[in-house]
């Protein structure tokens, strides 16, 4: 007999674990989400820079699940592509991040070491590699010591991402109901979870797996769960600037000061983001016209003809930040244990959707 399993949320979380488990013939896989758009929210919101094998985390959780997630990127893209027939834009051509002192060299330098022991190449450039590869860096003006460049951590854009996801599930069979909000989560008289409530209507499972970023708080409240994710709001730009000079077929995301340049192609760039918590009594955080501004002088100091550049979109983002839990939240409830959380991923949604999937896959399949 089949498990069900409803997934709530098509984001790239909940697109990304419905696509993984429709790979199990044993599981049926229903994706509700209140949004008819998937990817719209705090995903359509991400530059998708996939800082990976960069990353300083080494050990433990942090670094398996950021390893795990940018190995199956390589074969998840052109999988998704072939199978949908859609194309997800993505830069192959790595990350660069600037270093800004001594201290950072060092610590790349050690973290070059253990990542080529662990199969991955990091180089270290020096002031001369750095000019001949970013040309439009003013490097005298940012007191630029160097940059470290990842050929493994690519970019990618996330809303045809998860659009390929959901299509690649529904094409794997998954049903998908978008446009439906699931209002409560179904209990039978013993408080087991059986489902979902929607309106109108409700829906039977085994297995409930919220993936519902900044609402989760409110579905798992009445279950005496106590699980708070807060909005972190993010600003970005869309600029265009046709005279960026670069190395021939070679323009990879550039990263300083925790400031991100993502080539889009055709002239066009992702600038972002700011990092902006609320404040006092705010419940969700009112975005500032100041950050936004720091943020394009900071890059404007790197990167001075964007000051030529036309900003073509500004935009916002909420993401969903755990509080007294380190991000992501991927566990069972203890109270209700098919009950499953894939939720406050903070920074790293889409960096990690892939890893998270595949846990909560092995969650599962450990069970039945």
């Amino acid at each position: 007999m089949r498990r069900r399993i409803i997934v709530v949320g098509s984001g790239v979380i909940g697109s990304a674990i419905a696509y993984e488990l429709s790979s199990n013939p044993q599981l049926e896989i229903t994706l509700i989400d209140e949004n008819d758009n998937p990817g719209s929210g705090a995903t359509g919101a991400a530059l998708g820079v996939l800082m990976g094998i960069i990353s300083l985390k080494t050990k433990g959780r942090a670094w398996t699940l950021r390893e795990a997630s940018v190995r199956r990127y390589h074969q998840l893209i052109p999988e998704l592509e072939e199978l949908t027939g859609l194309s997800i834009p993505h830069n192959k051509d790595g990350t660069v991040k600037l270093l800004l002192d001594q201290e950072e060299i060092t610590k790349y330098e050690k973290l070059a070491q253990l990542r080529a022991s662990q199969g991955y190449s990091l180089q270290l450039w020096d002031i001369e590699k750095l000019r001949q590869n970013c040309p439009e860096l003013d490097i005298s003006a940012t007191d630029t010591k160097g940059a470290v460049y990842s050929p493994y951590d690519w970019q990618v854009s996330p809303t045809p991402l998860t659009k390929a996801l959901v299509k690649g599930a529904s094409v794997k069979g998954v049903q998908c109901i978008l446009g439906k909000r699931v209002i409560a989560l179904r209990l039978n008289k013993s408080g087991v979870c059986e489902g979902v409530e929607l309106e109108g209507h409700s829906l039977s499972a085994d297995y409930v797996i919220l993936a519902t970023g900044l609402g989760t708080t409110p579905l798992v409240k009445p279950l005496g769960v106590d699980i708070r994710i807060e909005p972190v709001l993010g600003q970005a730009l869309l600029l265009k600037y046709d005279k960026w000079s670069h190395p021939e077929g070679f323009n990879p995301v550039i990263s300083g000061d925790d400031i991100h340049i993502a080539p889009l192609g055709d002239g066009q760039f992702w600038l972002g983001a700011t990092v902006e918590f609320p404040s006092g009594q705010e419940s969700e955080p009112t975005p500032s016209p100041d950050l936004l501004q720091q943020l394009y002088q900071r890059a404007t100091e790197f990167y001075p003809n964007l000051k030529q550049a036309t900003i073509m979109l500004s935009w916002t983002g909420q993401r969903p930040h755990p509080q007294g839990k380190p991000a992501p939240v991927i566990e069972k409830l203890s109270s209700h244990p098919n009950v499953i959380l894939a939720t406050g991923h903070y920074r790293n949604g889409i960096l990690l959707a892939p890893a998270t999937a595949q846990t909560v896959r092995q969650m599962i399949e450990a069970e039945i």
